[in-house]
């Protein structure tokens, strides 16, 4: 398997590492006073202007349709000058043997950013800081739920937010994206930094994260992930977050994703439990409802017997439909099959994970469009 193909895989053991405790938040509100980093602190996995910018990959695709003909698109090219910026922080994908890793830019993480944030440039300039995260080796030896781990992972991440924002943002609108690890630091740091801060909420275009338990209240007066920052509900909306877990069918119980105090919640009180559940937005259709899923793969990770594929990126619209769906105290997106469509369809590693390693993909397009939609909403309303 490519290189590209080892470090797709790895996500979908990435969600549990990706929990804060109250300590890490205590501490990351704590460290927001200190001095802000020098500008040549972060180490960038993508950023403007750099050489070797994984964000900056070829978006060429090959479509494949439900009767197996094929279309080669080379259409969208990344952007330098977007009067965007995406904020981009990747999973768990180190293989360092360290229960943190170092600020190393190995294959993993590069393979990472080109399959969930290189399409997005079309976009958005894309800036990804590399952090201390916790790494595979912390998930096998059952510490992803250390607070030291955790935050260890999280102060290297907001050393990295404080040099972007102070030495490269200059006042431009920004888009968060993570996923599992990815997105529960992304969780943190909007919770810390900027859902009580107006002006940075005013820059917010939106949030994805996704494979990260956000949660909402089911009360009046309950306490979800965040106070001030909603859900994504209608097109031309803006600072909001798009989040959800995807499975085939119901989470099971002991599933890592989707309900509260389970998985990455875990360790929440029991009031806390009864009083939220886990945030799904689906993509494809902001207000509810069944959409189809306009999928698009890494070539390396996505094998397609049977189909010539030379491009980096494989398209499979359609192939999928996706709804948001509860049930008890669960939540998730469901992605279904389309009966009859002949295409390869994905696999479920672990019921427990569900579809965690296509998060991204299954409706990238979708979520292409939506931070597309919420841009030209924003440059209306900002």
């Amino acid at each position: 398997m490519s290189s590209l193909g080892l470090a797709v895989s790895t996500l979908a053991l990435a969600g549990v590492a990706g929990c804060e405790s109250g300590d890490s938040k205590a501490d990351s509100e704590a460290s927001a006073t200190s001095a802000l980093p020098s500008a040549t602190d972060t180490v960038w996995l993508c950023r403007p202007g750099m050489a070797d910018n994984p964000c900056l990959a070829s978006l060429d695709v090959t479509t494949v349709r439900a009767d197996g003909s094929t279309t080669i698109t080379t259409q969208a090219t990344p952007t330098t000058s977007s009067a965007v910026d995406c904020f981009y922080v990747y999973p768990t994908v180190s293989k360092q043997t360290t229960m943190n890793a170092d600020l190393t830019i190995e294959v993993d993480e590069t393979a990472a950013a080109f399959g969930q944030a290189s399409r997005f440039s079309q976009s958005c300039n894309v800036w990804a800081p590399m952090y201390r995260q916790g790494t595979l080796a912390a998930l096998a030896k059952g510490m992803p739920l250390d607070p030291d781990v955790m935050n260890t992972a999280y102060q290297s991440l907001l050393s990295g937010w404080q040099d972007y924002l102070a030495h490269h943002n200059q006042g431009r609108p920004l888009i968060f994206i993570g996923h599992s690890q990815g997105a529960s630091m992304l969780m943190q740091l909007l919770s810390s930094q900027v859902d009580e801060n107006e002006a940075l909420r005013r820059q917010m275009v939106s949030a994805i994260l996704l494979g990260g338990n956000v949660e909402v209240p089911t009360v009046a007066g309950g306490a979800g992930t965040f106070k001030n920052i909603p859900a994504c509900r209608y097109a031309e909306q803006t600072g909001c977050v798009i989040a959800y877990s995807t499975y085939p069918g119901q989470p099971p119980e002991d599933s890592g994703f989707g309900r509260p105090g389970k998985g990455i919640s875990k360790g929440q009180d029991e009031q806390t439990i009864r009083s939220t559940q886990v945030l799904c937005v689906n993509p494809a259709a902001l207000s509810g409802g069944t959409a189809s899923a306009d999928s698009y793969f890494p070539t390396a990770a996505f094998p397609t017997p049977g189909t010539t594929v030379t491009t980096p990126w494989i398209g499979y619209p359609g192939r999928y439909t996706i709804t948001c769906k509860s049930a008890g105290d669960a939540t998730w997106l469901e992605a279904a099959a389309v009966p009859g469509d002949a295409r390869q369809s994905l696999v479920e590693k672990d019921p427990k994970w569900g579809f965690h390693s296509y998060d991204v993909f299954l409706p990238l397009g979708d979520l292409i469009r939506a931070v597309q939609n919420q841009m030209k909403a924003y440059e209306i309303t900002k």
